[in-house]
């Protein structure tokens, strides 16, 4: 079974659910759920995860290490425009693990990094191999979460940085969350939908186009590939990437302009959004210099089980 199957298997499961009478507003399948409390505050509730020897290698510098367990979870919160509040960390630790103390330190220093303490967790010893895991909650405070869902053709596709190579370079490790710009884009009537790219820019953009019903095409030649990545296949399949792709309406100030100012720029548009064609599957679309189509879906991360 891949990793893909197993998520479809969860949403179905949710779907059946009766959450909305528990407050929840979006349940599994996007970058964080969506919960009301009873008194009427959204919040954003995200997890997830580092394996040694899967997000990161043996020897890996602990500081790092730490950083990345946080980054994830704080890059979800960015995805949708919110604002990272509080953390929870959890632990398996292999037995004999020399590094405990500095590992707990340096998942609260990059906690309040980001302004978001780590304020309880779990531990517990085992086999192997190191495993943390961080749930983050955020905050919405008076915008709306901007969700995988919203795409409408016509939309332009813009990315707040470059793509490919994350791995390889260590970029995966030292990436900045892209917190500003995600909230920005919550607050700009524009932008319909993002997400944070971590299993890669053809596999996430797939993801869009299928919550959205709509088909994302990406113009190779103008996704914004890394010196760290020899070409736009490479990049597309890559992941680690933690930029956020944004679905946007062309902006109001200059026809192809970005939806709002942002600093870095923001990269784009590198692709539009469009109906589906007759009996077309949504999802998403890179179009190479040949005029060839490629199912982007394909291209990218999908872990084995």
């Amino acid at each position: 079974m891949r990793e893909s199957d197993l998520l479809a298997h969860i949403y179905a499961i949710a779907a059946g659910a009766d959450a909305a009478a528990a407050g929840v507003l979006v349940g599994p399948g996007d970058d964080c759920a969506v919960v009301r409390t009873p008194g009427g505050d959204e919040l954003l509730l995200t997890v997830d995860q580092v394996v040694e020897g899967r997000h990161f290698e043996p020897g890996t510098p602990v500081d790092l290490v730490a950083r990345k367990a946080v980054a994830r979870s704080i890059s979800d919160i960015a995805a949708m425009g919110g604002v990272p509040a509080w953390g929870l960390a959890a632990g398996v630790l292999p037995e004999g693990y020399e590094h405990g103390r500095e590992l707990c330190e340096a998942l609260h220093r990059w906690g309040l990094h980001w302004r978001c303490p780590i304020v309880g967790g779990d531990i517990a010893t085992g086999p192997g191999p190191l495993t943390i895991s961080v749930t983050v909650v955020g905050r919405m405070d008076g915008v709306e979460p901007v969700l995988r869902a919203g795409a409408r053709p016509g939309d332009q596709l813009w990315l707040t940085g470059q793509v490919g190579g994350s791995l390889e370079s260590g970029w995966h490790l030292r990436f900045e969350p892209r917190l500003e710009a995600g909230r920005n884009a919550a607050r700009s009537a524009l932008v319909h939908a993002m997400i944070d790219l971590s299993d890669g820019l053809g596999r996430d953009a797939a993801r869009i186009g299928a919550a959205s019903g709509v088909r994302l095409v990406i113009d190779a030649a103008k996704i914004p590939v890394t010196h760290r990545c020899p070409d736009w296949r490479h990049a597309v399949r890559d992941g680690e990437d933690y930029e956020l792709l944004m679905c946007a309406a062309a902006s109001n100030a200059r026809s192809g302009g970005p939806p709002f100012h942002a600093v870095p720029p923001l990269i784009g548009p590198i692709g539009v959004v469009r109906a589906r064609r007759a009996g077309e599957a949504p999802g998403a679309t890179i179009l190479d210099a040949f005029g060839l189509e490629h199912d982007a879906g394909q291209m990218g991360w999908d872990h084995g089980l």
